[in-house]
């Protein structure tokens, strides 16, 4: 389980730099709140990731005078934490499904796919990629184009089969991207996924701990690498 001091403070000194130096200690209650977090299993880099997106919107609106706060990230924090552990296949710390947030999603499939073509269309155009893994991209895009045609009008079974068909083109996706690491690239994410998860390991058994280790590794794969979510539940 995370140390709840170094947990705050990591978070602290990552919130400074979010803040162009401008540092917002996190003390009295809300040191509790974000304790609570690491009590919870919140991976620091899910909760950095959440940090990451309130800081995107807030700056977005124009130049700010007040530096963000952490509280004000908990939603979005929680949202990748849900997001994290359904995909990872673990329960909270206290045994429940889900933090208590609303998991449902408001956009449809064939908005999903717009999103995901665009970034992977983007992810082609940039960065030193080998051969094997451009051609991966061009086939996932290729992919998602075909099922976006039909997503709009997809109902039921032919629905379903295009959420599977998704899945399918993210694995063979992510086994492509971590392709590309370094061997010890591969090992340090490999032990990040290890770290992950060991907050719930002990209530996990050794088939599940592994499943769920794996998993995590694929995300920081997708992560290092600037895959985005493709997934859709």
């Amino acid at each position: 389980m995370h140390n709840p001091a170094e947990y705050c403070r990591e978070l602290e000194r990552y919130l400074c730099l979010k803040n162009q130096g401008h540092l917002v200690r996190i003390v009295g209650p809300v040191f509790e709140q974000v304790c609570g977090w690491a009590a919870q299993g919140v991976p620091l880099a899910v909760a950095k990731k959440g940090i990451d997106a309130y800081c995107a919107r807030y700056y977005a609106k124009g130049p700010k005078r007040r530096p963000v706060r952490i509280e004000f990230c908990e939603a979005d924090i929680l949202d990748l934490f849900d997001n994290w552990r359904r995909s990872v296949g673990v329960s909270t710390m206290d045994g429940e499904e889900g933090s208590g947030r609303p998991s449902g999603r408001s956009d449809t499939l064939a908005a999903h796919l717009d999103r995901v073509i665009a970034r992977l269309t983007v992810l082609r155009g940039g960065g030193n990629r080998s051969s094997e893994f451009d051609r991966a991209l061009q086939d996932a895009v290729g992919a998602l184009d075909m099922m976006k045609s039909a997503a709009a009008s997809a109902r039921g079974a032919a629905r379903a089969a295009i959420v599977e068909r998704l899945a399918s083109v993210d694995r063979n996706l992510g086994e492509a991207a971590a392709r590309e690491l370094t061997a010890d690239g591969r090992a340090a994410l490999q032990q990040e996924a290890v770290a992950e998860v060991a907050p719930f390991a002990a209530r996990m058994p050794a088939a599940a701990r592994e499943q769920a280790e794996q998993a995590a590794f694929g995300r920081l794969v997708r992560d290092a690498v600037g895959l985005p979510i493709m997934t859709f539940e």
